[in-house]
């Protein structure tokens, strides 16, 4: 009776063994097939994102005061259809011109001594924001200096001059001939030049009427100006 029981013994433990080892077995290939579900692409990993969920802000630099730009980081966004205006372009220089003559061109006889004596008409453009008044002054730079016209206190909406008719509320200076407003060209030998220039002035020139022609013109050239533009033309004596 004592080997039956000896024999059971050994059996019960053989029999738990032998489960532990199955157990053992059992957990190892739940592992491995767990681990090889994982190992497939069933949908769920992460992907890299595509180009259109990608979101990318640009900065752009900021406009100046002067409409030019400043540096970069700004933190303006940029993108299409902002509605930003482009700053406006440069404004024409001022020009003076005349109908009856052209730049550097012979001055017709009906504006000097040997004619009517009329003063030519002229047209200006391009005046520029910040003008108090216009004055013109006309001399013969040939002979110093010498001064044919000193017309001012013309505003700043003036056009021009009309042929021997001076704009409303202009006063002129008395001429280095001794006469008020306009004396033609009269050199008594050779080619003259004479120069007309007209001063977009940034505040009024003091100019009074049938002040001293040399005075006149030197107040005008004085004064601070905005702007200013010259005409030329020539006279000959022949």
């Amino acid at each position: 009776m004592r080997g039956d029981a000896g024999a059971r013994a050994r059996s019960g433990a053989a029999v738990t063994v032998g489960r532990r080892v199955l157990a053992v077995l059992v957990a190892g290939a739940l592992a491995a097939a767990g681990a090889a579900a994982c190992s497939k692409d069933e949908g769920r990993t992460l992907r890299k994102p595509s180009a259109d969920q990608t979101t990318t802000t640009t900065t752009a630099p900021a406009a100046d005061s002067a409409g030019g730009t400043g540096g970069a980081g700004s933190g303006a966004a940029v993108g299409t259809g902002s509605g930003a205006t482009a700053s406006a372009g440069p404004t024409a220089p001022l020009q003076l011109t005349s109908s009856a003559f052209v730049d550097g061109g012979p001055i017709p006889a009906d504006y000097t001594c040997r004619g009517a004596d009329r003063s030519p008409p002229l047209l200006w453009t391009g005046v520029p924001t910040g003008t108090a008044e216009i004055a013109l002054v006309v001399r013969d730079v040939d002979v110093g200096g010498f001064v044919h016209w000193v017309i001012a206190g013309m505003p700043p909406t003036t056009g021009g001059i009309a042929e021997d008719t001076p704009p409303a509320g202009a006063v002129e200076a008395t001429n280095d001939l001794g006469r008020p407003g306009w004396s033609g060209p009269c050199p008594p030998s050779g080619t003259h030049n004479y120069q007309f220039t007209v001063y977009a002035l940034a505040q009024p020139s003091g100019v009074t009427a049938g002040e001293a022609g040399g005075e006149a013109a030197a107040k005008v050239e004085a004064t601070p100006a905005v702007a200013s533009a010259a005409l030329s033309g020539q006279v000959s004596a022949d």
